[in-house]
């Protein structure tokens, strides 16, 4: 399989990769990055300019795309920098993947992600989702995780409070509330870009616990 993958250089979407290339079901990896990823014979990580991407399906071509793409407002800036990198460049990619041949589309998405939501970040999720479903890919898979504990290179400083609360009370919480690793969302991910089954499949985060 040649795998797509967005989002090479952060937190789940490095352990995609690390995954990815050790898995010898996966004959190459495209993975497209703002910055240099380590070298691999299986692997090709482009530098591009995500505000201007190439337009050529062929450059996209792939078996499967898993999405890890993904930010915070506090590093993107404002509203309208958050809005272009988790929804805009996400849609884009994906209706160029699926002109370019790829079957499955695996979205890093969140819990709570709703159209509808009067959170701003949910909303936004839920409307990401909403448009790469209704580019009719033959399998898309929206894998919702909630609190992500794992190391991140700029400090999160609610995130890791959180996450070692969760991590403390981890015997007593229902799955429904415990804290997602990210290597067990990037297995996941993975897997599910092997699967053959048509349609569409939601992943809560209590199943990635």
């Amino acid at each position: 399989m040649h795998l797509l993958l967005l989002g090479a250089s952060g937190l789940v979407g490095s352990h995609v990769l690390k995954l990815a290339l050790a898995d010898p079901r996966v004959t190459s990896v495209t993975a497209p990055t703002r910055r240099p990823l380590p070298q691999h014979p299986r692997l090709s990580a482009p530098i591009l300019d995500f505000d201007n991407l190439p337009q050529d399906p062929a450059v996209w071509a792939a078996d499967a795309v898993i999405c890890a793409l993904g930010t915070t407002l506090k590093v993107a800036g404002s509203r309208e920098r958050f809005y272009r990198i988790d929804h805009d460049y996400t849609v884009e990619i994906a209706r160029l993947a699926k002109a370019g041949g790829a079957k499955s589309f695996v979205l890093n998405s969140a819990k709570g992600a709703d159209v509808k939501s009067a959170i701003f970040y949910s909303r936004v999720k839920g409307e990401t989702e909403k448009d790469v479903v209704a580019l009719g890919f033959e399998r898309t898979v929206l894998v919702r995780p909630g609190l992500i504990d794992g190391p991140r290179p700029e400090p999160r400083p609610a995130e890791q409070f959180f996450g070692s609360l969760l991590r403390l009370l981890k015997p007593v919480l229902p799955r429904s509330l415990q804290a997602n690793r990210p290597e067990t969302i990037a297995r996941v991910m993975l897997d599910q870009a092997f699967s053959t089954v048509p349609g569409v499949t939601d992943i809560s985060s209590d199943a990635l616990v």
